[in-house]
């Protein structure tokens, strides 16, 4: 400070501030300490309506007694009000409580959440790691509805396996999970299904089918959507699909348009998350060819005009080797 004192005497005192890096105002509160050096700017002025200390101490010895140690401020406030005495303010009570002993406190029996792990799962190939959930489809009639189940794998985007029916219940579940399990020959300890947290998701009789199968079984956390991201975005796709109504008119209707539309997702929907492949291409393992013939085609254009590829040769979009459900930060992770 006192070199920014002899400094501003030559270059001014905000060149001088900036030379040293010190605040301005710190250095105009030194230069008033310096003007004034009988005030002692060490101790803190005592405001003039500050409360003695007899004054705070019959507060407090008021408030603990046993007529008031039960009673908030406010009722305190009101009650001496209405006997003649005027002490301090509710807020100056509340103040004193609080400072000097700590009595503010919370005393009703607040609700303690469960802190849910957020999940962390990896697909390196199909049948790793499926997700699975359940959407409404509106009915022929208002507050009617058709539900339709689906298991996705994560890695592929291939819809596994799918049901319409009139309701959620535990044991379509069951039944859902089972048959798409011996269909894609799932064997003991290789598969993790992913679900949110909904009734039948978390139902015995899903998680005692999956301990009999060898499956692992994960959730979401309560309220957090991006927990199981795939399903949603497969149901957004279903749904703002062109030809997707706005009502079924029967139980039959829906489940014919879910046929030819998971048969166009799985065929020839060529989804952006896995290279502009088809799942069905990525789940059973002929996307490899197919992208050789795609470089191959890629080639050929680039050696009839390598000028519009700016001399560089265009590859095809790489194929997933890696899928998350919500990928750890570390930087120390690696597939």
């Amino acid at each position: 400070m006192k070199a920014a004192s002899e400094l501003s005497s030559d270059v001014g005192r905000k060149p001088a501030c900036e030379a040293v890096n010190v605040p301005r105002a710190t250095f105009y509160r030194y230069l008033h300490r310096l003007d004034s050096p009988e005030t002692d700017h060490g101790l803190r002025t005592v405001p003039p309506l500050t409360l003695s200390l007899a004054e705070r101490q019959n507060i407090i010895n008021i408030l603990h007694t046993e007529r008031f140690q039960d009673r908030t401020p406010y009722e305190v406030f009101a009650t001496l009000l209405d006997e003649g005495q005027y002490h301090c303010s509710i807020r100056t009570m509340y103040r004193i409580l609080k400072s000097e002993h700590g009595d503010v406190k919370e005393r009703r029996k607040g609700h303690r959440r469960t802190q849910y792990k957020k999940p962390e799962l990896l697909a390196t190939a199909p049948n790793q790691v499926w997700s699975w959930d359940i959407t409404k489809l509106k009915g022929p009639a208002k507050w009617t509805y058709f539900y339709l189940y689906v298991i996705m794998d994560i890695f592929s985007r291939h819809v596994v396996g799918w049901m319409v029916a009139h309701r959620e219940q535990k044991s379509l579940a069951k039944r859902l999970i089972e048959e798409t399990c011996l269909k894609q020959n799932i064997g003991p300890g290789q598969l993790t299904i992913h679900a949110d947290r909904g009734s039948s998701m978390k139902s015995k009789v899903v998680a005692q089918l999956m301990a009999d199968l060898g499956v692992t079984k994960t959730h979401s956390r309560p309220h957090v959507s991006n927990d199981n991201p795939y399903s949603e975005s497969q149901f957004k796709t279903l749904k703002y699909c062109p030809a997707f109504p706005d009502r079924f008119g029967c139980i039959q209707d829906a489940r014919s348009f879910c046929q030819d539309f998971f048969t166009w997702y799985n065929k020839d929907h060529r989804h952006s998350g896995i290279g502009l492949m088809t799942p069905e291409s990525i789940h059973y393992g002929f996307a490899e060819h197919l992208n050789e013939n795609r470089s191959v085609v890629l080639r050929a254009a680039f050696r009839k005009n390598p000028q519009r590829f700016k001399g560089k040769i265009p590859q095809p979009p790489e194929l997933p080797t890696a899928v998350w459900i919500n990928k750890p930060e570390s930087e120390n992770i690696r597939v």
